[in-house]
């Protein structure tokens, strides 16, 4: 029998999570502190709504998808761990290192499963991409950087950086392996008093240099991780269709009579699988479920995350 999923938080990605997992046949129960809207949800995917006070002592459910203001996961995941449920945790899992820390803590204690919902590590480009990067085929990687715009979503709570960097800091740390020995970031705060843009500038061991840059105040959309190894170059443009979602540049520069030359060349699209990494990221929890096996995105992942977004956060009056 498939482990008996709720989810908590049937807001924009939480619905998502609903549809994801009643596809799946893992749905068991919705929740969320507006009753109708778990009542209209509960009815629409034949579930159980459960008010969310109710939630955690029930023996009828394993394990709780969270997608909720992130000011309330970290308490409420403890709360899930202690009662004995497996939790998948959205971004981010809190709004401090401390939060996220007690939150990880308390599953380890409990011997829970904890995954965090980076869900663009189980993208099949990106997991195409770290396959190239894990192989050679670019050489060292020298250079990353990714680009996450567009307009919206404004939160009251967490800003640019916050809202959209988790993603990306996620497929970074993953291809670098290895947490940043320097974190520099810059925003501005055009709306109120939290960043509508935000960069962040990175040093990682061996050399390797990272920037990002999140707004949600730009008239296009932009989704590109790009990663520059000293044979080749990749990008990993999520706007694209499938067919070119991943592509690979073998531009080439070297020295001659003390000056540079460089050629370039057309990028050859990798083939990559379709499939959505919502559905991916839900079946790898139900299978860590399962098997006990540690998550892809666990919490320490996660805890790696908000400590380079705490040290590039960029406060403003």
């Amino acid at each position: 029998m498939a482990p008996r999923i709720a989810v908590l938080g049937c807001g924009y990605w939480g619905s998502n999570h609903v549809r994801t997992l009643k596809a799946l046949g893992a749905l068991h129960a919705v929740s969320d502190v507006n009753a109708a809207r778990a009542e209209g949800f509960a009815i629409e995917h034949d579930c159980l709504a459960v008010e969310p006070d109710d939630l955690f002592a029930r023996d009828d459910i394993d394990a709780i998808v969270m997608a909720l203001p992130p000011q309330h996961h970290a308490d409420l995941a403890i709360k899930a761990v202690e009662a004995g449920k497996d939790v998948l945790v959205e971004k981010p899992i809190a709004l401090s290192v401390a939060d996220a820390e007690r939150a990880v803590e308390a599953a380890r204690e409990h011997q829970r499963i904890f995954m965090v919902g980076h869900v663009l590590r189980f993208h099949p480009a990106f997991e195409q991409l770290k396959q190239l990067v894990g192989s050679g085929e670019l050489g060292d990687v020298k250079y990353i950087h990714s680009h996450r715009l567009g307009l919206g979503k404004f939160h009251t709570e967490n800003d640019a950086l916050w809202d959209l960097a988790p993603h990306d800091l996620s497929m970074i740390l993953a291809i670098t392996g290895a947490a940043p020995e320097e974190v520099r970031g810059e925003g501005a705060a055009l709306l109120d008093h939290l960043s509508d843009f935000a960069h962040l500038h990175m040093r990682f061991p061996g050399g390797i240099r990272g920037h990002l840059f999140t707004s949600r105040l730009n008239p296009y959309r932009e989704r590109r991780l790009t990663v520059v190894g000293t044979r080749a170059m990749a990008v990993f443009d999520d706007v694209e269709p499938w067919s070119r979602k991943l592509a690979v540049y073998r531009h080439a520069v070297w020295q001659d009579s003390g000056q540079w030359a460089f050629t370039t060349n057309e990028p050859t699209y990798v083939p990559v699988a379709e499939g959505m990494p919502l559905t991916r990221e839900l079946q790898h929890f139900l299978h860590c479920i399962e098997t006990r096996e540690a998550p892809r995105t666990d919490g320490e992942e996660a805890i790696g995350v908000l400590k380079i977004l705490t040290a590039g956060t960029v406060t403003h009056d």
